[in-house]
């Protein structure tokens, strides 16, 4: 290989210029145009990565325009409401409310005395009529005690005898002292049989007092007995039955003894229901016919009149009690069903509007009004009548007024909305 040539990579040899003679020869050489053509690859890669800067910006910048443009037209936009037509009330309707059956009587039976079950005759279900014995208590404590009362009567009217025996002998004797001529007999015996005399009648007086007792514990121990037979106190049905033979039971009714049985007569039958304020007016009074029905006795309606009202507002519940007596022969009304209770109301002249229209605030009760401009104004109103979904007002709403449902918070006095729908059809 000549001196004045190089070899390049692949066994490729090229003439040295004048200029690369004296210098160490270059081990890697860049062949001609390599150079600019790598400017050139950077350079365009450098405008593609600009562009693409720039078209994510735009597009950002669009998409932020947008959402801002929605912003303010959501702001500018009237609010979209829901709006009912106020009506007349109907004539005539009634107000239903829930009832809640419950016995004309209903009682705990408790002993009445104290010892063991011998046996009922009569267990839950039955039907029992006043005086029916229901079970039998044997007591043993009982027997004994009124064997010993009787025992001790018997003694005092022995010691009774005794003491008029022994009285009227101290009588005779003395009215023979005190007759006697004076000089027969000495003032000191008469005096003596004088005193015998006294304390003969005393000792009598104590004995009687003593037979009184034992005949008083004779008497109570005597009128005990009868309540070893437990008896219905009236014509009724047996609810629970809590004692089984040869079961310990304890007179009383205290919270350590245990109760025999429990019955409930429910012909006739009482029905509560619980009238709200406003409706005060029309129910205080007795006389108000109603018509009760039950989901459990499909088809079946009982008719009846509040016979009895509390006449007083409970200030919790802002409720007063109506109580209704209906006759129950077939006993289709259980004790404790709950029912529909339809009232029936006179027409007060009043605006009725669903329970959606309502807003209570601190001012009261309000309704969201909507004149023809379609801006809002919050009126008082007075509610006449409470049906859960529908209420009937007294006043600050008249017929055909547009109410607004459900009202959002953000809506105030005087702001424009738009109608959506009225009486739930669509508003184009």
């Amino acid at each position: 290989m000549s001196p004045r040539s190089r070899r390049l990579p692949k066994g490729i040899l090229l003439p040295l210029s004048e200029n690369d003679q004296g210098r160490s020869p270059n081990p890697l050489h860049v062949a001609h145009g390599t150079d600019k053509r790598l400017r050139l690859m950077v350079g365009g890669l450098a405008l593609f990565l600009a562009a693409g800067f720039v078209l994510v910006q735009v597009f950002h910048w669009r998409n932020n325009s947008q959402l801002a443009a929605e912003a303010e037209k959501n702001l500018t936009d009237a609010v979209p409401v829901e709006v009912i037509t106020a009506k007349t009330s109907p004539e005539g309707k009634p107000l239903t409310l829930p009832g809640e059956t419950a016995a004309w009587y209903e009682s705990v039976i408790y002993a009445r005395v104290n010892g063991y079950v011998a046996g009922f005759t009569a267990d839950i279900g039955d039907h029992v009529k006043k005086g029916q014995v229901l079970a039998t208590i044997e007591t043993p404590e009982l027997d004994a005690s009124l064997m010993a009362a009787k025992a001790k009567l018997q003694a005092s009217e022995a010691a009774v005898a005794q003491r008029e025996a022994e009285a009227n002998f101290a009588q005779t004797t003395y009215a023979r002292w005190r007759d006697s001529p004076k000089g027969v007999v000495s003032e000191q015996e008469r005096e003596d049989k004088k005193a015998q005399n006294a304390g003969a009648a005393a000792n009598l007086t104590a004995a009687k007092a003593n037979q009184a007792v034992a005949k008083a514990d004779l008497d109570s121990y005597s009128s005990m007995v009868q309540f070893k037979q437990v008896v219905a106190p009236y014509d009724g049905t047996i609810t629970e039955r809590r004692i089984d033979i040869g079961n310990l039971v304890s007179a009383g009714s205290s919270s350590q003894t245990t109760p025999l049985f429990r019955m409930s007569k429910a012909d006739p039958i009482r029905i509560y229901v619980e009238v709200p304020q406003s409706a005060a007016g029309d129910l205080m009074k007795p006389g108000v016919q109603v018509d009760i029905t039950s989901n459990d006795l499909a088809g079946r309606h009982f008719k009846g009149q509040v016979s009895r009202t509390a006449e007083a507002i409970d200030p919790k519940s802002r409720t007063f009690r109506a109580e209704i007596d209906l006759p129950n022969p077939d006993l289709a009304l259980l004790p404790g069903m709950y029912v529909q209770v339809a009232f029936a109301m006179a027409n007060h002249n009043s605006v009725q509007v669903p329970a959606a229209a309502m807003l209570f605030r601190a001012d009261g009760p309000q309704v969201a009004l909507v004149d023809q401009a379609g801006k809002v104004h919050f009126s008082k109103v007075s509610i006449a009548r409470d049906d859960g979904g529908q209420l009937e007002l007294q006043s600050g709403i008249k017929p055909d007024d547009r109410a607004v449902l459900n009202i959002s918070s953000q809506v105030r006095e005087g702001d424009i909305v738009r109608i959506a729908t009225i009486d739930g059809k669509a508003v184009k």
